[in-house]
Order: structure tokens, then C-alpha cells, then sequence
């Protein structure tokens, strides 16, 4: 019996994985469009000009409860209007807002290119630069959490992925 006469049992398998092809194509663009919360962090952390820029598209009531150090505050709704005033358009922009359950950094950083700057997301947002362990800023000043091990590893700088 050769595999094509095999009915697949599972969900995962229902629908074959991609070509690899299509699979370079996909995840190559993805990491075009995409970053990751210890990849940004480690980038400012270098010290020096990393080469982007972090914008929050947060109002300022979620900016206030917590933000990237560094990051440039500008809600969504007001970045048609004042990006051209904050952001230099030759800088790279990475955008964030709460964490994978909303949207807001994609509808920011489409906000962004439809102004013409190369822009990607952050993906995990500030919940995740959070449980990951990384510094945050609040409107009472500087603060950390330990890193949450499902998150990040605990014995390790890197996943090492």
C-alpha cells in the first residue's frame, strides 16, 4: 500500500505540510514582518544605536501602567497624524501593544507602512517582554519581574533557539 492510499487519521496531517519551497517563502517573510520580545531586548541591551526604533501603540493609561524602556509612545489612532513628528522614516520601527490576544501592534505597524516606514511587530507584546524578565518602565519608576519559566529559561541567557 503506498502512502497515498493511507488515509490520514489525524489533524495535524489532514492537510500536508507545505513544499519546502512555499515554507522557505512563508517563514522567510514572516521574519520579515515579525520579532521576537528577547531578540529586541537583546538588541537594546547591546547598547548603541540597535537601528530601529520601539513604538508602544498603547493609550496612555496602558503606557503608564508599563512600557519598553526607550520606546516611543504613539497610540494607533494618533499615528496618522503624528508619526511624520516622532519617527525619522529611514529608522525601522517595531511595534508593540499588550500581548498575542490583541491585535494592535499589527493594526499600528499597518497604520506605519501605509506612511511609507519599514515597520515589524513585536510578537508576544509587553505581556511577554514581561514574563520573559526583561526591565519595564511604569509611571512610579523602573521595574522587573523574575522570568516566568514557561516563558524563558530560567538557567540560561538564551532558549537557544
Amino acid at each position: 500500500m503506498t502512502s497515498q492510499n493511507v488515509t490520514i487519521a489525524n489533524s495535524v496531517l489532514r492537510v500536508p505540510p507545505a513544499s519546502p519551497a512555499a515554507a522557505v517563502a512563508y517563514f522567510g517573510a514572516s521574519l520579515a514582518f515579525h520579532a521576537d520580545v528577547s531578540d529586541v531586548a537583546a538588541a537594546l541591551e547591546a547598547g548603541g544605536d540597535p537601528g530601529f526604533v520601539v513604538l508602544d501603540s498603547r493609550s496612555t493609561a496602558s503606557w503608564d501602567q508599563g512600557h519598553v524602556p526607550g520606546a516611543v509612545h504613539l497610540p494607533t489612532a494618533l499615528i496618522a497624524e503624528q508619526a511624520t513628528g516622532l519617527l525619522d522614516p529611514a529608522v525601522p520601527v517595531v511595534t508593540y501593544c499588550w500581548g498575542p490576544g490583541c491585535n494592535g501592534a499589527t493594526r499600528a505597524a499597518l497604520a506605519l507602512a501605509e506612511l511609507g516606514y519599514r515597520v515589524k511587530e513585536m510578537l508576544g507584546g509587553f505581556e511577554y517582554w514581561v514574563r520573559e524578565g526583561f526591565a519595564f518602565e511604569t509611571w512610579e519608576g523602573p521595574g522587573r519581574r523574575a522570568a516566568d519559566a514557561l516563558t524563558a529559561p530560567v538557567d540560561a541567557e538564551d532558549c537557544g533557539c
